[in-house]
């Protein structure tokens, strides 16, 4: 059987993914640690293949008969209790899965990496435009492990294709995430006050329609930018408020406010061992300088985004509101 994997597939990224290969007529296999869970997420007709990037035994056996790989699990968060985490799921995973797919022979290999690999702080950044400051975060020095493990691994045959995203949203299933959660809590009116700052977003279907598109066109070892554009977090609560008038805009927090916040709750969080409210990781993501330019995507491959207003309807037809 000429099976497709993707691991990750439960997640914002992976979802659409899976929804986009099934559509092409593909027979998907997804790496997935609660078969019954991920069933209730994916779509029919996809294969379970139970295990964890973390465990190579069951990485060999879902990689078998595999003739490409989507790589899009991952830990995206910027604080766990536990910051040894990032290491062995980001990095340590990858390259486990770099192992098994290796010896199976794929002949593909997309690789969902991260934008904050870039010089994120440089107006505009590019796939050119590497940091001049060394990462801080152990999730940006996992994903940044991760990368070099992969590029390391072309030499050895590896056909990897690399896909930098800028933070995702979209319709899917399962537990709310990043900026999901953002957009169901400003349509239910559980956001109290905004952060300063905003994101580069992507609609996670058209992730999905990059990652194909990256696997039909590009060159083994070739790097991708994928954004729409970037918006403020007020703009963001006054296009749902746009769609949806119950939902309110709330007052925006001084940026001095934020980083006591920040500092505050991160003290604590050492203490209880619980996550803080506001980390300063993430608030440093928000504060960003930088904008993204597609430019490559677009003229290499042939990529067009959706405006976010349009995603943005899609993704909250799909979210509830509280009554």
């Amino acid at each position: 059987m000429n099976w497709t994997l993707v691991t990750g597939g439960t997640g914002a990224v992976g979802n659409a993914l899976v929804r986009a290969l099934r559509a092409e007529g593909r027979d998907v296999r997804c790496l997935v640690r609660n078969k019954d869970k991920a069933a209730a997420i994916l779509p029919s007709g996809v294969d379970l293949a139970a295990g964890d990037v973390t465990d190579a035994e069951s990485l060999a056996a879902a990689v078998r008969d595999c003739s490409a790989v989507f790589h899009a699990a991952g830990l995206p968060e910027q604080w766990q209790p536990d910051p040894g985490i990032f290491e062995r799921v980001n990095a340590g995973g990858t390259a486990n899965l770099i192992e098994a797919s290796l010896r199976a022979g794929v002949r593909s290999f997309v690789y969902t990496s991260t934008q904050d690999l870039f010089d994120v702080q440089r107006d505009p950044y590019d796939e050119t435009t590497r940091p001049q400051a060394p990462m801080t975060s152990a999730y940006e020095i996992s994903k940044t492990r991760a990368d070099a493990l992969v590029e390391q691994a072309i030499a050895r045959g590896l056909p990897a294709i690399f896909m930098h995203p800028s933070a995702v949203y979209g319709p899917m299933g399962g537990t709310l995430t990043g900026t999901n959660r953002l957009l169901a809590d400003l349509l239910n009116n559980r956001v109290p006050i905004l952060l300063p700052g905003g994101l580069p977003l992507i609609l996670n279907d058209d992730l999905a329609q990059a990652q194909l598109l990256a696997e039909a066109k590009a060159t083994v070892g070739a790097r991708y930018l994928v954004a729409e554009a970037h918006h403020t977090l007020k703009q963001m609560a006054e296009a749902v408020h746009v769609i949806q008038p119950k939902a309110k805009v709330p007052p925006v927090a001084p940026l001095w406010v934020a980083r006591l916040v920040a500092q505050s709750g991160e003290a604590l969080s050492r203490l209880t061992r619980r996550p803080p409210l506001l980390t300063q990781a993430e608030l440093n993501v928000l504060c960003r300088t930088g904008r993204p330019d597609t430019a490559r995507i677009t003229r290499e491959l042939g990529w067009r985004p959706t405006p976010f207003v349009e995603g943005l309807a899609r993704t909250l037809n799909t979210l509830e509101i509280e009554r």
